[in-house]
């Protein structure tokens, strides 16, 4: 029988011993919609619980194993046993305590689960089975065994009782805490989070054995490295963190525990449901005082920290606004809804931060121009493939600027990137021999070929913003379809950002809809909005709601100056939360195509309380960090 499971406090270990086979469920990376959840399950249920229910229908699962950890579990098993009766569908009450009585609680409850499962597929439990399922010996008829293994274990139990969280400290960065044989030399955290140290000479009672109170870390001498930590990261996070050379020093998130549990000869599932439920807590239960030890020890090795949530899930929100303000290492908040789509966000956002933290091995690309770089070129071209515009900029070796082009970004990214650059060399009246290296940025910028390089379009609007004032330290983005705040420091190298999720609210595209429902152009919304008398509030951001208010609002005979301020109004506030995400400090600057509307800049000004830097071009601000950069390397 294939069971799933999507919880590390699932008992896989118990029904392995029954004969399933376990198998973590982790969404369909190909899923691009929810059709079959959305007929069957409320708007508001999180992705996660919507994509696991596609995955387990379109499946040869024969079961699942859920927890309680949280309402869309709940709603995901009636779902599921509504459209799939045939299959095994429990919900495993977990306590939210770790004390001798929730241990008991959750004994039974496992009890539970594996009669309902025996019956289901006529398989029986018993705990000789457990135990060697759990790496035991099994000992002949009389159950008498001598072997220092069993004896061992026997003392180790016996001499504690309640196993204490443990974290082996190592001299080696590459030595992994949960690997450690060295008892005399480990730091022992209690659930309160205070370490007792313990002295060098004093002899070990019994020899360390690798369970799952310690969470696996692993940590490289050579290669940047960077931890996960938060709600069921998927596998493409990895992938795309180790193709840029990343070390992934641990994995914390709900489904990764790394399960070596003690087998114990008498009271093997009482054991075992113990250890299952005392293992580094998540950030449901009640005492989380492990895990603040856990990132006490590891956060300052690491040289940065991926917190990943689901999607509107708001259960980890408060431990990583803990992390963010206290953590020594970067953190990258990065929040996906389970889908294919989210890939592309995903990669913007862990490359830049990648880069932020100098840890980024950024792909190089084949080069078309059939010869090496020449020395005596002396020219850079910086590409910005924008989902609305493209634009490209040439600078000479004395950082320049000669020429610049910002053309309409058509059906096919790499088409108008070779538009854009065939014509900003000849605004610069240079031919491509003499461009010593071209570097491209955004979204698109993975579907120029002829680039040398790419990089993010956070740092290169982080390396262009500091180019154009020196003095600025927060900068506002607002593009064709993405808002991003960016904080600098004095060297303009980019120390932390936010970005918005996989939508248009607040971004061009979101104006230029209002403007069609006001049946003006959009260079006509900005300076309309400076013409208000009456002020006027959009209550939604969400694009299509945005647009039946504002229908509603001009057939309430409203002016369209008001109706456009409270459009801009909206913008500013939503750019607004972003900023106080990255630290509101100044200079500010505001770069993309809708810092040239002036009902927006100035909604925004009224906010921060201060002026906003703007450059004559504002669209060119990224194609210049990518000249910048391509200059650096070229030098």
């Amino acid at each position: 029988m294939r069971v799933g499971y999507v919880c590390k406090y699932a008992p896989i270990e118990a029904l392995e011993a029954m004969g399933a086979h376990m198998e973590r469920i982790e969404p369909d990376e190909s899923l691009v919609s929810f059709d079959a959840a959305e007929s069957c399950m409320h708007a508001n249920v999180c992705s996660f619980a919507k994509a696991t229910f596609e995955t387990v229908l379109s499946g040869n699962l024969d079961g699942i194993v859920l927890t309680t950890c949280c309402d869309s579990m709940r709603r995901l098993a009636d779902a599921l046993r509504a459209q799939a009766p045939d299959l095994f569908i429990h919900v495993l009450d977990v306590p939210r305590d770790t004390g001798e009585a929730a241990c008991a609680l959750f004994e039974r409850n496992v009890r539970k689960l594996l009669s309902a499962y025996g019956e289901f597929a006529n398989a029986t439990f018993s705990e000789e089975k457990l135990f060697a399922q759990l790496g035991g010996t099994l000992c002949p008829a009389e159950g008498n065994c001598d072997s220092p293994l069993e004896l061992d274990l026997a003392r180790l139990h016996s001499e504690a009782a309640q196993p204490s969280f443990r974290l082996a400290k190592s001299s080696s960065v590459s030595q992994s805490f949960a690997n450690s044989n060295q008892a005399a030399d480990s730091a022992a955290w209690s659930e309160g989070c205070e370490a007792s140290e313990r002295s060098a000479t004093a002899p070990a009672a019994a020899p360390q054995v690798d369970n799952a109170l310690q969470p696996q870390t692993h940590f490289s001498p050579t290669m940047p490295n960077v931890g996960i930590a938060g709600a069921r990261a998927n596998a493409e996070i990895k992938r795309i963190l180790e193709a840029h050379g990343v070390n992934i020093a641990f994995d914390i998130t709900c489904t990764n525990a790394i399960r070596r549990f003690v087998p114990r000869k008498t009271d093997t599932l009482a054991q075992y449901a113990h250890d299952v439920l005392t293992q580094l807590p998540c950030a449901r239960m009640r005492n989380i005082s492990p895990r603040k030890a856990f990132f006490d020890q590891v956060l300052p090795q690491v040289d940065g920290l991926v917190y990943h949530a689901v999607q509107f899930c708001d259960m980890y929100s408060y431990e990583y606004s803990d992390l963010k303000r206290t953590s020594p290492a970067p953190i990258l908040a990065l929040e996906t809804d389970c889908t294919a789509q989210s890939r592309g966000q995903m990669l913007t956002r862990l490359e830049a931060f990648l880069e932020s933290i100098g840890a980024s091995r950024t792909e190089h690309l084949a080069s078309q121009k059939g010869s090496p770089m020449s020395t005596a070129a002396t020219f850079v071209v910086g590409l910005d493939s924008g989902s609305t515009s493209t634009n490209a900029v040439v600078m000479n070796e004395a950082r320049k600027i000669v020429a610049s082009v910002v053309i309409r970004t058509g059906a096919k990214a790499g088409a108008s990137a070779e538009r854009a650059y065939s014509e900003v060399l000849e605004r610069a009246g240079i031919t491509p021999d003499q461009v010593v290296c071209t570097i491209a940025t955004g979204y698109g910028r993975v579907s120029i070929p002829f680039a040398d390089e790419n990089v993010t379009e956070i740092s290169c609007h982080g390396r262009g913003a500091h180019y154009f004032n020196p003095d600025v330290r927060t900068i506002l983005d607002i593009g064709g379809q993405d808002s991003k705040a960016i904080h600098v420091n004095a060297a303009g190298e980019v120390t932390d950002f936010a970005m918005n999720d996989k939508c248009a609210a607040g971004t061009g595209r979101f104006l230029e809809m209002i403007a069609r429902s006001l049946e003006i152009s959009l260079d006509e919304l900005g300076p309309a909005a400076l013409e208000s008398k009456k002020r006027l509030e959009i209550a939604s951001m969400c694009s299509v709601f945005a647009e039946s208010e504002v229908i509603s609002l001009i057939a309430n005979n409203e002016e369209k100056p008001d109706i456009a301020a409270g459009v801009c109004r909206a913008v500013a506030g939503k750019a607004y939360s972003l900023m106080r995400r990255v630290g509101l400090e100044g200079a500010y600057m505001m770069t993309g195509g809708v810092a040239q509307n002036p009902g927006v800049v100035r909604a925004v000004e009224e906010l921060i309380g201060e002026k906003l830097f703007i450059c004559e071009d504002p669209e060119i601000v990224g194609a210049t960090g990518a000249a910048l950069l391509a200059l650096e390397k070229s030098e």
